[in-house]
C-alpha cells in the first residue's frame, strides 16, 4: 500500500512514519507548512510549524530513508482554519480549531491530494485506534486515556476513515511512542509536545482576536441588564469563562460570576451564577455519521463528550435532519457553549459527532 506520511517534527508523526515503513508499506513523508510568518523555532513548546519543526521532520525521514517532501498549506489552512477561529468568536460561539484542521486540512486537503498522487492513504500520528468491522471501519479511543484524539477526529467521517491510518493507536503511553523513537535512532525522542492553537505561538488567544478583529468595546452585565463593567470586545469571551472579567460591581451575594452569555449583536457580554451553566439539553448541527452507528429510529443510549479531554457522561441522543439532539440522562455539564464539538461514543466507539448550536437546562432543579 502507498501511504502518506504527515510529518509534523514531533516524535509522534515520526514513529508513526517508522511503523508504517516496518509494516511494508511504500511510505513518502510529507510536512505540512500552515503558517505564512514561519518562525525559526518554536517558544518552547508552543506552537508549530517553525523552520526547525521542517527540519526535524527532515531529519526523521532520512534516517527512516523515505522520500520527504514540503507542502505549503498555509493559503488553505487561512482560508479555512483561522478564518473559521474569527468567524466562529465573532459570532459569539467558542471554536475548537483541532477540529477544524483535521476535517479542513488533514483528512481533506492532504488526504485529497494524496489520493489523487495515486497514494491509499494517509498516516498520522494522531492518538486513536480503526477497528474493521462488517459495515466498515470503525473509529475507537486509543488505551492512551491522556493522548487520546479520537474526539478531536470524528469529524472527519466514514469515507475518510478508510483512507487513514493511525500507527500509534494501540500504544497506552507517551513514553512508550518515546522509547520507540529513540530505538529507532530518532533525534526527536525527547522533544518537548507542543500544545496551545498552533497558530497562536504565544498562547495569547485574546491577543490575538484582538489583533485580527480590533477594538470592540462594550458593555458587561449581569442577568438583570445592570452594567457591572466593560470589555473591549465580546468576541474574545466564551461562555463558563470566569478569569479576566474585571468587573467593577462585585455581586450582591459576593458569589463569583462567570460569562453565561455572550451576545454579538449588542457587542454585550452576560454574568451570573455559577448554577445557570449547568445544562442537560443539547442540540447540534452539521452532524456527521460514522457507518453503522445509528439505529433504525428514535433515540438511542450512548454517551457523550464536549471537550477534546473532557469525561464522558450517559445520554439520549437521536439524530435530526442535519443535526442531532441530546439529553443527558446523569450528571449535568457545565459551560457547554456553541461552536464547541459533540461527539457521541458508546464504550471506546465514536458513533458521529457534530457542532454544538444550541445547550439549555430543561431537568427541572431540585
Amino acid at each position: 500500500m502507498r501511504v502518506l506520511a504527515a510529518m509534523s517534527g514531533g516524535v509522534d508523526s515520526a514513529v508513526a512514519a517508522a511503523l508504517a515503513v516496518e509494516a511494508g508499506h511504500e511510505v513518502v513523508g510529507v510536512h505540512m507548512a500552515l503558517s505564512r510568518n514561519r518562525d525559526q523555532f518554536r517558544t518552547g513548546s508552543r506552537g508549530c510549524c517553525s523552520i526547525e519543526d521542517a527540519g526535524d521532520a527532515r531529519r526523521a525521514a532520512d534516517v527512516l530513508g523515505i522520500p520527504y517532501y514540503v507542502w505549503d498549506l498555509s493559503e488553505r489552512f487561512e482560508d479555512t482554519v483561522v478564518s473559521d477561529f474569527l468567524a466562529e468568536y465573532e459570532a459569539g460561539r467558542t471554536p475548537n480549531p483541532c477540529v477544524r484542521c483535521n476535517e479542513h486540512i488533514k483528512f481533506e486537503a492532504l488526504l485529497d491530494k494524496a489520493t489523487a498522487l495515486g497514494f491509499d492513504a494517509v498516516a498520522t500520528g494522531h492518538y486513536a485506534r480503526v477497528v474493521d468491522a462488517p459495515h466498515g471501519p470503525e473509529l475507537h479511543r486509543s488505551p492512551n486515556e491522556a493522548k487520546d484524539q479520537s474526539y478531536v477526529l470524528a469529524v472527519m467521517g466514514p469515507e475518510r476513515l478508510a483512507r487513514a491510518v493511525f500507527p500509534l493507536g494501540g500504544y497506552a503511553s507517551k513514553d512508550e511512542v518515546r522509547a520507540e523513537a529513540a530505538r529507532r535512532g530518532l533525534s526527536v525522542s525527547a522533544k518537548p509536545d507542543s500544545y496551545d492553537i498552533c497558530f497562536v505561538a504565544d498562547g495569547d488567544t485574546r491577543g490575538f482576536l484582538r489583533s485580527r478583529l480590533g477594538s470592540r468595546p462594550g458593555a458587561v452585565v449581569d442577568t438583570d441588564g445592570n452594567v457591572v463593567g466593560e470589555h473591549d470586545g465580546a468576541y474574545a469571551y466564551t461562555v463558563g469563562q470566569r478569569k479576566g472579567l474585571a468587573l467593577g460591581r462585585p455581586a450582591a451575594d459576593g458569589r463569583p460570576r462567570y460569562v453565561v452569555d455572550v451576545q454579538p449583536t449588542t457587542n454585550t457580554v452576560v454574568v451570573g451564577p455559577g448554577e445557570l451553566l449547568s445544562v442537560d439539553r443539547i442540540a447540534g448541527d452539521r452532524a456527521v455519521w460514522f457507518s453503522g452507528a445509528l439505529p433504525d429510529d428514535g433515540w438511542f443510549d450512548a454517551e457523550i463528550q464536549v471537550r477534546a479531554h473532557g469525561s464522558p457522561v450517559p445520554a439520549r441522543v437521536r439524530a435530526v435532519p442535519d443535526g442531532l439532539e441530546v439529553e443527558l440522562t446523569g450528571e449535568l455539564l457545565r459551560g457547554v457553549a456553541a461552536g464547541q464539538s459533540v461527539v457521541v461514543y458508546r464504550g471506546t466507539r465514536v458513533l458521529g459527532q457534530a457542532t454544538v448550536s444550541r445547550a439549555w437546562r430543561g431537568r427541572v432543579a431540585g
